[in-house]
C-alpha cells in the first residue's frame, strides 16, 4: 500500500467497506451530493468478499445541488405552444 499525500485544509479521505459493491457506490453517492469529491478507487474487500472503495472529499466546496425531478420539469418562459396542441 503506498503512502497517501499530505492533506490539505478540507480534505478528507473516505474508505468505505461494503458487502457488495452496489451497497459502496450508494454510500459514496450519498456523499457526492453533500460534497465534492475526486474518482474513487475500488478495491477487493478481503477473503470473505466485499467491495473498498477510496476517494476524497473537499469539505470546503460543496457539490452542485442536483435538480429536483419537479425544477427539471418545470417549462421556461421560452417555451411557446405548438400550432398542433390544443
Amino acid at each position: 500500500m503506498e503512502p497517501s499525500p499530505p492533506l490539505s485544509a478540507g480534505r478528507a479521505e473516505v474508505r468505505i467497506v461494503a458487502a457488495s459493491p452496489e451497497a459502496a457506490r450508494q454510500v459514496a453517492q450519498a456523499l457526492r451530493r453533500c460534497f465534492a469529491s475526486t474518482e474513487q478507487r475500488s478495491y477487493p474487500a478481503g477473503a470473505e468478499g466485499g467491495t473498498r472503495l477510496h476517494f476524497s472529499v473537499d469539505t470546503t466546496h460543496v457539490a452542485k445541488p442536483e435538480r429536483s425531478w419537479l425544477a427539471a420539469s418545470q417549462s421556461s418562459g421560452q417555451d411557446r405552444t405548438q400550432m398542433d396542441e390544443v
